[in-house]
């Protein structure tokens, strides 16, 4: 899920990633948790929610009689406390504020008891060694902010467990890679917070949409008068998803992750907001913390969903839907076990919940590939 910068001034996207590796494939993953900080700065402004309903998906993520979003958590009483067919934490990638069992969270051996349930059909646990024989030769780059770090790692330690004959590396501009020698399989991780560049003369901090309104550029000069943050968002989306499409290799998967849920609650990060569940939440809570009509804390992930759906349409992007399975998952956060001064409600114990988007992924890209 990857992320490019705008140059509002000159209107030039900057490209973030360039991997020159010989592939028949190359998949690239995109994120946008920035999107979702950003859109906090101005759902105050923003009069009514769309009337649209925003669990639509765009090429949804289906097996032929199955749609793998559409589900919910079940207890897996099979699986033994502290036991784990994926990897463990002693996964060497795992960042210390993510691994839960270390940190002593109280549930950290229970979360991955949980599996996610399609309604009609079974979604297949990740199969390392399947994987890496059907997408070897193949350059997989995870593009955004920590969120697809946490994507990626997850995906990193599966397959650790199954092929120990690893090359670590620092791809051009990239943050770090691992290419699987055996399968010629690389997985590379780019970090980037940003959709768009913003200049100095801004800052979230003092942002007001009445008395000092965000300015957009076209062609060097603002829009006058301003336009709406959402309009905005809008457009820059738009012209990421077009810069990507415009300089990706021919023969690229293109997807996109959508949003990523919070769960603060009782305020925000910096106002002592925490998410001390110990199990997934039921729908009806669910619906309390992120239906748009109740304007809660998390109620941006819904409707920043609505936007980048509309920016897809029509594009050559894939989306892999994981809000959905994901809003139920409060208790899967690292809490007040992240190391941080805060609770940590944004990011994921690993092993965790990005196992399961990983399962999802795998899925996808096989139908993509059979499809093809």
């Amino acid at each position: 899920m990857a992320q490019h910068h705008y140059n509002p001034t000159t209107k030039k996207p900057t490209s973030t990633i360039s991997l020159s590796l010989t592939s028949f494939l190359f998949i690239s993953l995109l994120c946008s948790i920035s999107l979702l900080l950003a859109f906090s700065l101005f759902k105050s402004s923003i009069i009514s929610p769309p009337s649209q309903n925003l669990q639509f998906q765009l090429n949804p993520t289906t097996s032929e009689h199955c749609d793998f979003t559409d589900g919910n958590w079940v207890y897996d009483t099979t699986i033994e406390i502290g036991s784990s067919t994926r990897y463990d934490h002693t996964c060497k990638e795992i960042f210390k504020g993510w691994n839960c069992y270390l940190n002593n969270k109280s549930n950290a051996l229970e979360i991955s008891k949980w599996k996610w349930k399609p309604r009609n059909c079974d979604l297949p646990n990740f199969d390392a060694r399947r994987f890496l024989h059907r997408f070897r030769d193949t350059s997989i780059g995870f593009i955004g902010d920590s969120l697809n770090r946490n994507m990626f790692v997850s995906l990193y330690c599966m397959l650790r467990q199954v092929s120990t004959d690893v090359k670590k590396w620092h791809p051009a501009k990239a943050d770090r890679g691992f290419t699987f020698l055996q399968y010629n399989l690389t997985i590379a991780y780019h970090r980037t917070n940003l959709l768009a560049r913003y200049g100095r003369w801004w800052a979230p901090s003092k942002f007001d949409p009445v008395k000092s309104p965000m300015l957009f550029f076209e062609k060097g000069k603002p829009i006058m008068p301003p336009i709406a943050p959402d309009v905005g968002l809008d457009l820059v989306l738009k012209h990421m998803i077009l810069y990507v499409e415009s300089k990706m290799r021919p023969g690229t998967i293109r997807i996109f992750r959508t949003q990523s849920p919070r769960h603060f609650e009782g305020g925000d990060w910096d106002h002592g907001g925490s998410c001390p569940r110990v199990k997934p939440m039921l729908s009806q809570e669910v619906e309390e913390l992120f239906a748009v009509e109740n304007n809660g804390t998390n109620v941006e992930t819904r409707l920043v969903n609505h936007h980048l759906y509309k920016a897809l349409k029509g594009s050559s992007f894939y989306v892999l839907n994981i809000t959905h399975m994901s809003e139920y998952r409060a208790d899967a956060h690292p809490s007040n076990a992240g190391g941080k001064k805060h609770d940590d409600c944004m990011h994921w114990c690993l092993p965790g919940i990005t196992d399961t988007w990983n399962d999802l992924f795998a899925a996808y890209l096989n139908n993509v590939k059979d499809q093809s």
